[in-house]
């Protein structure tokens, strides 16, 4: 439920404001990698979300350009 919620806030925002939360989304993946990689991530499954994330963005940026 809470995954719907999130997509449907995504549709409801402009391309300029999506592309703004991509970039914040792959900042926040590189930053969860290189935590990972120093051992000092303690919630290795936060990067599995963010990666969906980004593709839950990236699939409503394309569904506008192509609508």
């Amino acid at each position: 439920m809470k995954i719907n919620t999130y997509v449907e806030d995504l549709k409801k925002k402009s391309e300029a404001e999506l592309e703004q939360e991509l970039v914040a989304a792959k900042k926040e993946l590189f930053n969860l990698r290189f935590q990972n990689a120093t051992n000092q991530l303690s919630n290795t499954s936060r990067i599995k979300d963010v990666r969906r994330n980004i593709a839950r963005i990236q699939t409503v940026i394309t569904e506008k350009k192509n609508a």
